[in-house]
């Protein structure tokens, strides 16, 4: 009770101080201070030390779901910036809201419908013809295309902006791919993990129901009963990929690039590691221009050749349709009005912000008169030559500037169109501690559920703007998002994704995997193993071997051989000497030179698989991939951190991934390159006259010191180590244990024929095995290390050939199946 009493007390404190220098116009201060001081309360209860340490929590729920974005032109990913404060909307005020949402998402597909129809609307006056033929978004072969499915809009999103009389407003349209769903989502996750209690005091509306009606209103426009469906992706160097990982995790979407794609008589097809499987329908987030290059641009190389043709046919749905993005010019908005009344007899629920296309003589000469007053924006996605740095608010332009900007649009009005200077209520957030008021943007979602009707997710996410300062031409993109959380009186069902209990057939196959991913699991699992060990090597060989009379005091002949592999690895030019500071220097390079194959630079190619792997990888997976570098003060030190994160790799690997095709991948991949460098090591140091040093750095490098100890206590014989390190099916560090492991993953692996032949990466991996298994640790010899890691190569060729479907493999191959 004392601390619910705390709570409240900190809540109203937190209103008065806030209110008392809050514009009028804000949404706490103006609004149902009720809602308000219940939310205040749950995050007073849940950070008693102040909103600060409520903020750093958000933001960790956020960090643990791996919630991030990417700046255009950056190749690292930043965390999503999450307020702990949500934005609370009455029930009765977002009816208000979804009523003009779904009005403009069904004015938008009658409008779409029209220009790439039959064009009455530009015959008969209603639009420009230059609207239309001049934007970049307009695509003509798509012109007399009727959609399949019936609809050219699918998934809409508007960004709305709430005024000082708490009137809303449309700032944009957007409908080629919009984004922010996924980051909608997650908003919701963190902040419900943060404040547990809100959603059933404010009886906040839920987000799965609508993401449940879009999912089933994709599938209505299938032709198939069940329907294979996938997020169309530029790749993880896209902005928002994180989110449509997410997104691809959360609906159940099969997150597909171009390349995992085929178009092949008339179809369009995934291709997997079990041939190519149908695809239905395909929510794309690529941009249209780059779908297909034999219908628009030939230069594309991350497109499917051919999809359009298989769209034409009504073989596969895209939403949304290409060209739709047409409407999302700001030059539109000017005559969404007249629209409205033309195509729907009523006018717009939503009111565009007030907007003037400088195409025509009397809308230009308005905006260079009172240019003081409006935001001076592009026409189109183009930047023109008067606003070569984008959108910009008149009072702000220079003299110079001014007058660049009137000759061009002397010579282009039509580039250009005048908006006013919308003046944006505010809502609260933390800083330093403290509740300080900033402008906002609302970004709201429609999409279309089984019926082909209309819904509307309740809520969206918030942008918040850095500065004080309160109009939409400041707060551009914003610097913080918020949930958005719309509440009400009527309480509200507990609905998720989850489906029925006996509503689904249970099964234990995960699904398709494309050939792309198997790819990168094979791959990753590889770095990851070829990382380690390097890392083995140079421990080794700076003293941090088992054995108290090794490491640093190893001849200098069992050294240089150390150094020989790991220059032999490409990881570092070889040492001037073998002096202890000449291999100080050249372990460095071998661990942290990236310009070399050394670890740090097999970290990042690690890293980038686990980027672009965000659907099927842990978001601790994830986390210790993408960890930094160690940056400990001795390089032992940072060896032994990194070896502790390699462990803990593979631990979760071993223990926490369920064994799926994807997993079989992931682990041949570290079998064939284990069983790669255990030949190489044995070659080097196992052979006939090597040392005592020779072997315990064998042993060291198989990670098998304590099991040869514990089975050899009198001392080391090459026989005998041997046998452990390269011929002993029992030992996880061996080669026969590899070998064995690769054989029968391979057996798993799917077949294209139902002959029960052997395919020839099996083949080879039996062949492999029979080589290892009918050697003698006696008579092993170098030409027999030899001849195992040629095969290796050779069957990891083949692997390749077969599974990962190489650019130049025929797309239909003797016996591949067409499901």
């Amino acid at each position: 009770m004392a601390t619910q009493i705390d709570a409240c007390a900190h809540a109203g404190r937190w209103i008065a101080d806030y209110c008392a220098g809050a514009p009028a116009h804000d949404v706490l201060c103006a609004g149902d201070r009720a809602a308000w001081h219940a939310t205040l309360e749950e995050l007073a209860a849940v950070a008693p030390d102040g909103l600060g340490h409520a903020r750093e929590r958000v933001q960790r729920h956020a960090a643990d779901m791996g919630t991030g974005f990417r700046i255009p032109g950056e190749s690292d990913e930043r965390p999503w910036p999450v307020s702990p404060v949500p934005l609370l909307i009455p029930a009765a005020e977002w009816a208000t809201i979804a009523a003009g949402v779904v009005q403009r998402a069904t004015l938008m597909e009658a409008i779409t419908a029209d220009l790439y129809g039959p064009g009455r609307l530009v015959a008969d006056g209603h639009i420009p013809a230059a609207l239309v033929t001049g934007s970049p978004h307009f695509l003509r072969p798509m012109v007399g295309l009727p959609p399949p499915g019936g609809h050219h809009l699918s998934f809409v999103a508007f960004d709305l902006a709430r005024g000082p009389s708490g009137e809303w407003r449309v700032l944009a349209d957007h409908l080629r791919g919009p984004a922010g769903a996924g980051y909608a989502l997650e908003n919701r996750l963190a902040v419900s993990r943060t404040l547990g209690g809100l959603q059933a005091r404010l009886n906040v509306q839920r987000h799965a129901p609508f993401f449940a009606a879009f999912r089933a209103g994709l599938a209505a426009q299938c032709r198939r009963t069940d329907p294979r469906i996938g997020i169309l992706t530029p790749g993880r160097y896209n902005p928002s990929y994180p989110e449509q990982a997410h997104l691809a995790r959360y609906l159940g979407l099969l997150l597909v690039e171009g390349a995992d794609l085929a178009a092949l008589e008339g179809k369009v097809y995934v291709r997997t590691v079990g041939g190519l499987k149908r695809i239905d329908a395909l929510w794309r987030r690529l941009d249209p221009r780059l779908l297909d290059p034999l219908a628009f641009d030939t230069h594309s190389q991350i497109g499917v050749p051919g999809l359009i043709d298989a769209y034409a046919a009504g073989e596969v749905i895209l939403a949304n349709a290409p060209g739709a993005g047409l409407l999302e010019s700001p030059a539109v908005s000017a005559f969404l009005p007249g629209l409205a009344q033309h195509l729907l007899g009523e006018p717009l629920r939503l009111p565009t912000i007030a907007t003037w296309w400088c195409g025509a003589d009397p809308e230009r000469d308005h905006v260079l008169a009172n240019l003081d007053r409006m935001l001076v924006a592009p026409a189109f996605a183009a930047r023109p030559l008067g606003l070569p740095a984008g959108p910009r608010p008149g009072p702000g332009l220079s003299t110079a500037e001014q007058q660049a900007l009137r000759e061009d649009m002397a010579r282009r009005p039509q580039d250009y169109v005048g908006q006013e200077m919308v003046q944006l209520s505010t809502m609260p957030v933390v800083v330093d501690d403290r509740l300080v008021p900033r402008p906002f943007t609302l970004r709201v979602f429609a999409a279309r559920d089984a019926d082909g009707r209309w819904i509307v997710l309740p809520g969206g996410f918030g942008r918040i703007g850095e500065q004080a300062d309160a109009t939409a031409s400041v707060i551009g993109e914003g610097i913080w998002s918020a949930d958005v959380c719309v509440h009400g009186d009527d309480p509200v069902a507990p609905v998720s994704l989850l489906a029925a209990p006996d509503s689904l057939h249970v099964r234990r196959n995960p699904g398709t995997l494309p050939s792309r991913v198997a790819d990168n699991f094979y791959w990753l699992g590889r770095y990851l193993e070829r990382g380690e060990a390097l890392l083995a090597a140079i421990r080794v060989m700076l003293g941090n071997s088992i054995d108290a009379d090794g490491g640093a005091a190893l001849a200098d002949r069992t050294v240089g051989r150390l150094a020989g592999l790991i220059t032999g690895a490409g990881a570092a030019p070889s040492p001037p000497s073998l002096r202890r500071a000449d291999l100080t220097q050249f372990a460095r390079t071998a661990m942290e030179d990236e310009r070399h194959h050394s670890v740090a630079a097999i970290n990042r190619l690690a890293r980038a698989i686990g980027a672009g792997s965000r659907d099927r990888l842990s978001a601790d997976m994830v986390r210790l991939l993408e960890a930094p570098f160690p940056s400990h003060r001795g390089l032992l030190d940072r060896a032994g951190s990194l070896q502790r994160r390699y462990a803990a790799i593979a631990g979760l690997s071993a223990e926490h991934m369920v064994r799926t095709t994807a997993w079989r991948f992931h682990d041949l991949g570290r079998r064939v390159e284990r069983a790669m460098a255990l030949a190489r090591a044995c070659r080097l140091f196992g052979m006939a006259g090597a040392s005592a040093d020779d072997l315990s750095t064998l042993l060291d490098l198989a990670d098998s010191q304590i099991s040869y100890r514990q089975r050899y206590p009198t001392g080391l014989a090459r026989v005998a180590v041997i046998d452990l390190v390269a011929l002993d099916p029992n030992n996880p560090r061996a080669l026969a244990f590899q070998a064995q492991r690769i054989a029968a993953l391979l057996a798993e692996l799917p077949v294209l024929s139902d002959d029960e032949m052997a395919e020839p990466q099996q083949a080879q991996a039996t062949r492999l095995r029979a080589l290892v298994d009918t050697a003698d640790a006696a008579t092993l010899d170098a030409d027999l290390m030899g001849e195992v890691e040629h095969r290796l190569t050779a069957l990891s060729e083949a692997i390749a050939r077969r599974y990962f479907l190489q650019g130049a493999e025929p797309l239909r191959a003797g016996g591949l199946t067409l499901a």
